[in-house]
């Protein structure tokens, strides 16, 4: 059975089922942009719950800045993770007060159907106004820390993939331009947007 540990500066450190964890939160689904940093774009409807609720849950400590996400790291079932070049597990991290916005989102469907495990199942992050690589898939562990964590990417490369990854238009990959996207089903090209649209929602967690 998949277990998720919910742990570090909470009031109490709990594992738990996947299926309880999904049964104690509110489901809903919610239609989210998807935005890669390799510049191509997506819409997904999402199944899930707001990240907000799984905070509430666990209870952080007011010492609590940030939360970081781990991942799954079993190689027979992922061959990719028998490469140990790679700082395995794929670990993520997001502020609280990111996490506490209402657009933060686990999801735990798609396409009104459970997430298959090529998206993430069975609990994964969708977070529409950041990079793609952000929204870590697989979870297995969710911890609450007062130190900002160093995700799977910022670590191999920091210069390209750093903590916030933000959309923004006018900050570009060192190799390539993110002023415009590439919509994958279309092929249709347009402009970025900062936030990926959704500035009005998340602009002021960055001023």
């Amino acid at each position: 059975p998949w277990t998720v540990v919910i742990d570090g500066l909470v009031e109490q450190e709990k594992t738990w089922d996947i299926d309880a964890l999904i049964r104690a939160m509110p489901l809903e689904e919610r239609v989210y942009r998807h935005r890669c940093v390799e510049t191509w774009a997506m819409t997904v409807p999402w199944t899930g719950f707001p990240m907000a609720e799984l905070v509430k849950l666990a209870k952080p400590l007011s010492s609590a800045k940030y939360l970081k996400f781990e991942t799954f790291d079993i190689p027979r079932y992922a061959p990719g993770q028998k490469n140990r070049e790679y700082p395995w597990p794929y670990t993520e991290g997001m502020t609280v007060t990111e996490a506490m916005n209402d657009l933060a989102f686990m999801a735990t469907g798609v396409y009104g159907k459970e997430l298959p495990v090529q998206m993430g199942a069975p609990l994964r992050l969708a977070l529409p106004w950041k990079y793609g690589f952000k929204s870590s898939k697989g979870l297995v562990r969710i911890t609450f820390t007062d130190m900002q964590p160093v995700s799977f990417w910022e670590h191999l490369n920091g210069d390209e993939y750093g903590f916030w990854a933000n959309i923004n238009p006018a900050i570009h990959h060192p190799r390539w331009s993110q002023a415009r996207e590439r919509d994958i089903s279309t092929g249709e090209e347009r402009a970025s947007l900062l936030f990926n649209g959704y500035a009005e929602q998340v602009g002021d967690l960055y001023k």
